[in-house]
């Protein structure tokens, strides 16, 4: 019964979906990687990032916008779904392409089985009546059922939809990620080195300072990409038509920042222009979590959010009447390390619950002793040269508890858990950490080899997806799948005519000419998908 109830709660969502979208503005996310909010618009001098800050004026800024995740994938997993990836399975990083099997004992690879009422957040939106696109990283933890997207690649552009369909297009530069650190080691710097402020955790030296030249050079270089995407929609005669936000997935990619839930990794530019002039430069400073884009986008294109979305929209037709009270995060495997970490933040206070104290806070990850100023900090700490709070970060054990006053202690140094004076404020937020635990699910709880098995129900291969039925009744088409939660999409090949590029989202029966073929395809999310081909003799037998 359950099963049954939820296949007919998706479908009259579905059916919704198609009557309110009635005012449908473009939308459009430029994103980059592994970037604090090092942009002159917050207040970082280092560099002049011109086309941001340009944003900000024209738009909203926001200044309290936080990630679930100090790492990219699972941080994807919660912005695409509009979920806690707690509530997902999509926590460990990473779960498609390597999980370092020699190590974690787990399949070299898998997509995370959704709750089978989960659906990626653009797969309503092209319901809707929009052309999706994303140019091009996905890193969802899932591999993306083929109705999601209408292209996703290198070449994807809002320029090759039909017409003046209304689009919503992800833009994402890699520049920022931390691999580009060594990987643009030899590019000419765009920063004076000796200009930089270096912050407390590490110490200054000329490794230091050449890597954080190079991170910042590569933030000069994605502002510039910004600026080219501007030109094209000012070119297009759309940049007034179109609603942009910009964002990272999380903090920088720079060591004792990327990985971990300290604000730091935590927090991010986060900037949203409408049209016309009515929030120009307007600085915001409510809790956002990044989980609120997908809801928020889907508000301002007039589509009420699915009831399984976690996040509420801070903007648009279906805005949350409250605003935010408390900010959510999780830290789990890291590669090949595994930990299980959470926090809670209010807007002053934070609170963080490590599930191993026993384990030390640092962890010894291969990928990142790619970059020299990582490499340094290890021979330094090892030789004696690092002093008391460059040293934080190689403590050997965690307290079961912490708490930070975020105001007085930006960099969540100062741990206030064992002091009397914060222990009422100490249990309200732990209290808060339980109830978000209990009522958004947290599956962290459950060791990943056995919630694998879970995902598989007990096999050692995904599960696949079940073959679309396909019912032809004078010219009507009619599809259905035995799977629950799986998305169906349908191509139409005419007559002479090459196949589309993109899968239509199927929602209800619809007309066909003879003499036609069609293309059925069916995936759940973290299912293996299956096709369908009818051809032109069967719908002429019809």
């Amino acid at each position: 019964m359950k099963r049954n109830t939820t296949a007919v709660l998706i479908t009259l969502y579905f059916s919704l979906v198609t009557v309110v979208a009635q005012d449908r503005p473009n939308i459009i996310w430029i994103s980059c990687e592994d970037m604090s909010a090092h942009l002159s618009c917050y207040g970082d001098s280092t560099i002049s990032t011109p086309n941001i800050d340009w944003l900000a004026n024209k738009g909203i800024r926001y200044t309290n916008a936080f990630t679930t995740a100090g790492v990219c994938a699972p941080s994807r997993n919660a912005i695409i779904t509009g979920r806690y990836q707690t509530s997902n399975g999509g926590h460990n990083m990473r779960t498609l392409y390597s999980t370092m099997p020699e190590k974690t004992g787990l399949p070299s690879s898998y997509s995370v089985v959704m709750p089978e009422n989960v659906k990626a957040f653009p797969e309503y939106l092209r319901a809707a009546g929009y052309y999706c696109i994303n140019n091009e990283k996905t890193d969802y933890q899932f591999e993306a059922p083929p109705t999601v997207w209408d292209e996703s690649g290198k070449t994807a552009h809002w320029r090759n939809r039909a017409g003046n369909q209304p689009f919503f297009a992800v833009f994402n530069n890699i520049t920022t990620h931390e691999s580009q650190v060594w990987g643009r080691k030899s590019i000419p710097l765009r920063v004076d080195p000796a200009k930089i402020k270096i912050p407390p955790y590490y110490p200054d030296t000329k490794t230091v300072r050449e890597d954080m030249a190079i991170f910042y050079s590569n933030i000069k270089e994605m502002d510039d990409w910004v600026g080219r995407i501007i030109k094209q929609l000012e070119e297009d005669g759309l940049l007034e038509k179109t609603i942009i936000f910009f964002w990272s997935d999380h903090g920088d990619g720079l060591p004792f920042v990327k990985r971990e839930i300290y604000d730091r990794g935590l927090r991010v530019p986060l900037i949203v222009k409408l049209p016309g002039e009515k929030n120009k430069g307007k600085v915001d400073q409510q809790l956002i979590s990044m989980i609120d884009l997908a809801s928020t986008v889907l508000s301002l294109a007039n589509i009420k959010p699915a009831p399984s979305i976690q996040g509420q929209a801070f903007l648009g037709k279906y805005k949350a009447p409250k605003k935010r009270e408390y900010i959510f995060a999780a830290r789990d495997r890291m590669d090949s390390e595994v930990d299980r970490v959470r926090a809670v933040r209010d807007k002053r206070y934070k609170y963080i619950r490590n599930y191993h104290p026993e384990k030390p806070l640092y962890q010894d990850i291969a990928y990142r002793l790619q970059m020299p100023m990582m490499k340094e900090l290890i021979s330094m700490r090892d030789a004696g040269e690092l002093n008391a709070i460059q040293m934080k970060w190689f403590v050997p054990v965690k307290p079961k508890e912490e708490f930070y006053d975020t105001e007085s202690d930006p960099l969540e140094f100062n741990n206030l858990a064992e002091q009397p004076a914060y222990s009422s404020l100490l249990k309200r937020l732990s209290d808060q950490m339980d109830l978000w635990q209990s009522t958004a699910g947290d599956l962290g709880a459950i060791d990943e080899k056995e919630l694998v098995k879970q995902m598989w129900s007990g096999s050692d291969k995904a599960p696949t997806t079940s073959s679309p039925v396909v019912s032809i009744k004078k010219n009507i088409v009619t599809i259905s799948c035995s799977t629950v939660g799986a998305s169906v999409g349908y191509k139409i090949i005419r007559n002479g005519e090459s196949e589309p590029l993109s899968w239509k989202v199927y929602l209800k029966p619809f007309a066909i000419e003879p003499a036609t073929q069609i293309k059925v395809v069916a995936q759940r999310i973290g299912y293996l998908k299956t096709e369908v081909l009818i051809d032109k003799q069967t719908l002429s037998m019809q």
